[in-house]
């Protein structure tokens, strides 16, 4: 059971990571725009979010 529980564990990793990619993708952006408006506020946010995001990223792509 122990098995088959990992096993399913990872499949929903797996399956996540492309999510996290697109997300990635649309918080660049966002950053980018932010830049462009020298929104030091959204820029901060958009930092935060992107180290969350690349923290998961790896996580995933370490247990796989």
């Amino acid at each position: 059971m122990k098995y088959v529980m990992e096993a399913l564990r990872r499949k929903e990793e797996q399956e996540r990571l492309p999510v996290i990619r697109m997300e990635i993708d649309y918080e660049l952006a966002t950053l980018y725009d932010a830049m462009q408006e020298r929104d030091t506020v959204q820029i901060i946010k958009s930092k935060e979010r992107l180290r969350q995001l690349r923290l998961q990223k790896v996580k995933i792509e370490s247990d796989l």
